[in-house]
């Protein structure tokens, strides 16, 4: 069944056409994953798409009631809004019940005794019992829960980047849209949290939209990849792996064609260049072709970026951590650390959010001090950090002075020397973008130039702070391949798995306790290394447990001793006792609302009352059989 429709699109941005004349259809279950290179247009189709912006042209079609839920790279929040008003503020009735009854059950916790609130609740229960509701509670429980968004009612203004970016994506999957639009969601997510997005959109019933970077998660969410290339929208069935081979073909294809094209021009300049003997319409005729065939516009190979640039000299000395200690607002986030680098180093970083891995990079490069401990840098070491934040950029300047100011002309492996304007062509930037103002850039093409800059200072370490964040993927594989070959040692924060197996040969393992431990491997062979050790750990587990042993048979069962009369009876009260606990705590996991502290906390004790129910009743049914008999 189609969900949507795109006519014949075009839009213009400024005086940049993003595209021209693209058509799209969309059904219902396709899971589809849109890239391109940074500035190509992606976002703002995606926002033709989801209704909030217009196309220049054409006509987008969407399905009488789909619904629609759109998470953009950087959503806008009200700073005073709670997590709660936000995450079901969508004008949909179900999220409106769950919204009032998760309300009425804060409002409870504060007044217990009220007659009234607790008659309110006893209503929207019944509500949501008749409309099947608690099972989109459930759901909604499990993507916060799953999300790591816990204070329901902190104000939307407190939270960092990462933690908005959270609870905007909760807010869009719990809206059980017909269409889900996803711009970049794995951003500022850490790698067990993806892995859960992935199992969760693969089994997604609506249809899908996405852009990312991580090629892994597109291999395993998408069925069909949509490019924007050269303002024209191409499509490909499979996911990643698929687009990359068939946009290869593609690519062969193109190259024959303008094999066949040029031949045909030699042979009708040719022909021209003799001359014609009689001036006959047929004649006349194919002067007019061979015109045409000269004028013809061919569409050209989608630009490469090109990444070209010469290391500085290194002496024995690089970068040495002594027993470095650093706490941030009395947490410990890194406790007695040493290392020392090597010239040749590809180090990862991994690690829950918040762990310290960005702390370590903002120490070894100056801009914070440890608390403990010493950070020496050799004398010939040129750091090049590329944080975050992109924090450098001053959206009023010019692209070119912003270059210029990093450094005017650069040296080439080969001895040669690159201008800031062509290294600014080689990144892609167009010489008419050259002395437009930053603030004219998008995202994605921001971050493309702050890692021209980065790279443009020639150093010897570099440091990169979630690299993949907002570039495209094509950049992605360049860059992969400029580390490969950059002459000096990469030091590396990321979340995106395929990027630290393309790049890193070791990791450090942040615990988010202080506390850094060392894998000599990728981040894939780490993961396999970790579900080994788990898998053995839980065999181990079991060799210890002991074994319930068989009971002595007889022929005629032993009779309970005056001991084991009294055990049973006293079993059967605690069996009671535990009933009746497992009941109430089976009212108040129902009644805890949207406080997930207190759902969490009710929860365990529920799973420890059920085990220990459990175990009293198998003894319990030993002695009563034997009672029995």
């Amino acid at each position: 069944m189609n969900i949507l429709n795109l006519e014949s699109i075009s839009k213009h941005y400024g005086d940049k056409e993003l595209f021209r004349d693209i058509s799209l259809g969309i059904n219902a279950g396709e899971r589809l994953g849109l890239i391109g290179i940074n500035g190509s247009g992606k976002s703002t189709l995606f926002k033709i798409i989801a209704g909030l912006e217009e196309p220049d042209s054409g006509r987008v079609t969407l399905r009488s009631e789909a619904r629609v839920a759109y998470l953009a790279q950087d959503p806008a929040m009200p700073p005073e809004q709670t997590v709660l008003d936000y995450v079901y503020g969508e004008d949909n009735p179900a999220l409106r019940l769950l919204h009032a009854y998760a309300e009425v059950s804060a409002q409870l916790e504060a007044r217990p005794a009220d007659g009234a609130l607790l008659d309110k609740l006893a209503q929207l229960g019944e509500q949501l019992t008749r409309t099947n509701g608690w099972d989109s509670e459930r759901a909604a429980r499990t993507i916060l829960s799953r999300l790591g968004v816990r204070d329901i009612n902190a104000r939307l203004g407190t939270l960092s980047g990462g933690q908005r970016k959270r609870v905007a994506l909760a807010r869009t999957l719990i809206n059980q849209p017909d269409l889900l639009i996803l711009d970049e969601p794995t951003n500022h997510i850490d790698p067990d949290t993806i892995s859960w997005l992935e199992g969760y959109l693969a089994k997604w019933s609506g249809a899908l939209l996405l852009i990312t970077h991580d090629r892994y998660f597109l291999d395993r969410v998408v069925t069909r990849i949509i490019e924007l290339d050269e303002q024209s929208l191409y499509s490909y069935p499979g996911n990643y792996a698929d687009f990359v081979a068939a946009r290869l073909q593609r690519e062969q294809l193109r190259e024959k064609a303008d094999l066949d094209h040029r031949n045909a021009v030699r042979r009708e300049l040719a022909w021209l260049q003799r001359g014609a003997q009689a001036r006959t319409t047929k004649q006349k005729a194919r002067v007019e072709r061979a015109t045409a065939l000269v004028n013809e516009q061919r569409p050209s190979d989608s630009a490469a970026l090109e990444l070209e640039i010469s290391g500085r000299r290194m002496g024995k000395q690089l970068i040495e951590i002594e027993h470095v200690a650093k706490s941030i607002a009395g947490r410990q986030l890194i406790s007695d650390f040493s290392y020392e680098l090597e010239r040749t180093d590809r180090l990862g970083i991994i690690g829950p959010n918040g762990s310290g891995k960005s702390t370590l990079l903002n120490m070894i490069a100056g801009r914070l001090q440890p608390d403990a401990g010493s950070i020496t840098i050799g004398a010939t070491i040129h750091i090049a950090y590329y944080d975050q934040t992109s924090s450098e950029l001053d959206p009023s300047q010019r692209l070119i002075d912003y270059v210029s100011d990093g450094a005017a002309v650069i040296r080439t492996p080969d001895g040669g020397s690159i201008t800031a304007g062509q290294m600014l062509e080689r990144f892609l930037f167009p010489p008419t973008q050259h002395w437009s103002p930053i603030s004219t850039l998008s995202g994605g093409e921001r971050r493309r130039l702050y890692l021209l800059r980065t790279l443009m200072q020639n150093p010897n370490v570099l440091l990169l702070d979630e690299p993949s964040n907002d570039l495209d993927v094509q950049t992605l594989a360049v860059l992969e391949e400029f580390l490969e070959q950059f002459p000096g040692a990469v030091i590396i924060v990321s979340h995106d798995r395929a990027f630290l197996d393309n790049t890193i040969e070791h990791l450090l393992i942040f615990d988010g306790a202080g506390r850094i431990s060392r894998f000599p491997g990728g981040y894939s062979a780490y993961r396999e290394a970790q579900a080994a050790a788990e898998a053995e750990a839980s065999r181990a587990r079991a060799a210890t447990e002991p074994r319930p042993q068989p009971a002595a048979t007889s022929e005629r069962p032993r009779k309970l001793s005056f001991r084991e009369q009294r055990e049973l009876a006293a079993l059967e009260a605690q069996i009671m006792e535990l009933e009746a606990e497992k009941e109430r705590l089976t009212s108040a996991i129902n009644s805890a609302g949207s406080d997930y502290t207190v759902f969490t906390e009710l929860t365990a004790q529920f799973e420890v009352v059920t085990s220990e129910l459990e175990t009293i009743f198998e003894r319990w049914a030993e002695l009563a059989e034997r009672a029995a008999g």
